[in-house]
């Protein structure tokens, strides 16, 4: 099969959804690409059906009229994507907890393969084999530095709890207050 370049502009109703009284290229781009060329570029093509929950931006009026359906929002992540769209699209309260929701979604299809019974190959699904393969030394790199930050991390709260058994003795040695000379 050999990949063929297309122009976007010569595909029928490219550009339908522009609105052309708001086009900021306007002085630069005359006439407007696809949509001014398309007999039909006044009217809106059909609607695809609604029939699963549709999450809209507040900053759009209608729905596209086509949309992807193949994972509606669902489970914890669907929350999450729910309140993530109660804000505008130039907000910050929009795109990270859209960030969360994909890495809380993650977690979930995890556990929703262990509780089908199948143990998922995390190993090879994250792509490890090949970059072993073919990038050697940052794969390598990278285990390194995620090893270092875990003993790190495990070190960071395991020496918490030596710290506070060790003020524990000390108080219990005053007979419960603090010494003032730092090497008692």
């Amino acid at each position: 099969m050999e990949n063929t370049v297309i122009d976007p502009q010569k595909l029928p109703g490219w550009g339908i959804d522009a609105n052309p009284e708001n086009d900021p290229t306007y002085p630069m781009r005359e006439p407007r690409l696809n949509v001014t060329q398309d007999p039909n570029s006044k009217q809106r093509p059909s609607q695809q059906p609604v029939d699963i929950e549709l999450l809209k931006s507040i900053e759009r009026d209608h729905i596209s009229s086509v949309f992807g359906e193949s994972s509606p929002p669902s489970g914890l992540s669907g929350m999450i994507r729910r309140y993530a769209f109660k804000y505008s699209e130039s907000h910050y309260g929009h795109w990270l907890p859209l960030l969360l929701a994909d890495r809380v979604n993650v977690v979930e299809g995890v556990l929703s393969d262990l509780v089908h019974g199948k143990v998922p190959n995390i190993f090879a699904e994250k792509g490890y084999p090949v970059e072993w393969k073919y990038n050697r030394t940052a794969f390598v790199v990278k285990m390194a530095t995620i090893a270092a930050v875990t003993t790190g991390a495990v070190l960071l709260l395991t020496s918490k709890d030596k710290d506070k058994s060790s003020k524990k003795d000390k108080y219990r040695s005053r007979g419960g207050r603090p010494s003032h000379f730092p090497y008692e």
